[in-house]
């Protein structure tokens, strides 16, 4: 089969690579699709390296067909279409997927849309309402407004009757925010994002802030929470360290947390795939929640769509075509 290989010092390749075999309580797929995701960005710089066990092959996410059952595996057939969560292996031909993270694919969506769900909406979920705890009626901040990940939360926040302030690095960024549900969009190059929250909610504050950027909104992020909000960061890709008035977070009685998806166990994820499906699964099957898709590459233009999202260009998902 043929995969995307990540060349010492040097582009993207599709090649020939050895072909996977599902092992006890695994499927393979025939993937159709794979979803772009920033992790993908940092396994190939070196920082984000994948956890043990786990294929080299970039890709989180993928949609296609199921043409092998390992052993034990029941509740799905040879032929079956799903979309699924991975450790890795998705920019490929072929991928082994656990089928306890399979999901079915709503009706009337692509292959291209159903490969954008998995993780985005998995990661949104997770970091809103389990590490989270939002709850209706309650308002969220929620920084990169605009990214996959960012535009599954307005989805799942505003669905859930939470009200939803975004930040973005463009006008054009926060009129796809407010279609897809934001009450407010603050463009962070033009105005003071603590400044824009506090004119938002007319001076209350948030109650949650889910912050996919790091370092770069940390001071704005205390500002902006109520007494007894939460900070729950899941990405820091403009950077890790911060500094800390520790009285502020006191006075406050703010709580700080951190959350990552791709290292927690098989029990851990099928779990929250089940939470998700139960509490939106109505919703993706009747399109009132669907993934925005910013563009698709042919596989072999991996490079291309990567550059894309490394400038941040992309409103939405950026997904692989690896099958018409």
């Amino acid at each position: 089969m043929k995969a995307i290989v990540v060349k010492e010092g040097g582009p993207l390749a599709w090649e020939d690579v050895p072909a996977p075999e599902p092992g006890p309580g695994e499927v393979l797929i025939e993937v159709h699709a794979a979803a772009l995701n920033r992790a993908d960005l940092a396994q190939r710089a070196g920082t984000y390296p994948p956890p043990p066990g786990a294929p080299d092959t970039l890709g989180l996410e993928v949609a296609g067909r199921i043409t092998k059952l390992g052993a034990g595996v029941s509740g799905w057939q040879v032929g079956e279409e799903a979309c699924v969560l991975l450790s890795g292996g998705g920019y490929a031909e072929l991928a082994v997927a656990p089928a306890a993270l399979l999901m079915r694919i709503p009706q009337g969506w692509s292959h291209v849309e159903a490969a954008a769900l998995p993780e985005a909406y998995i990661t949104a979920y997770l970091n809103l309402f389990d590490d989270g705890w939002l709850q209706q009626g309650e308002t969220v901040l929620i920084h990169a407004g605009a990214s996959g990940v960012g535009l599954a939360a307005i989805q799942l926040a505003a669905a859930a009757g939470a009200r939803v302030i975004v930040t973005v690095g463009s006008d054009r960024k926060a009129e796809f925010c407010s279609a897809a549900g934001a009450h407010a969009a603050i463009n962070y190059r033009d105005r003071d994002v603590a400044d824009g929250v506090a004119e938002a909610t007319d001076g209350e504050g948030v109650d949650l802030v889910l912050d996919l950027v790091g370092a770069r909104h940390f001071e704005a992020n205390i500002a902006s929470l109520k007494r007894g909000g939460r900070l729950v960061f899941i990405s820091a890709i403009s950077g890790r360290k911060v500094e800390l008035d520790i009285s502020k977070v006191m006075g406050k009685r703010l709580v700080i947390t951190g959350s990552t998806l791709r290292r927690r166990t098989l029990d851990e994820k099928a779990e929250l795939v089940d939470r998700l499906l139960g509490r939106f699964g109505q919703q993706f099957e009747s399109g009132a929640i669907r993934p925005v898709i910013d563009s698709v590459y042919p596989v072999a233009e991996a490079e291309a769509a990567q550059r894309r999202m490394a400038d941040d260009l992309n409103i939405g998902k950026i997904v692989l075509q690896v099958r018409e």
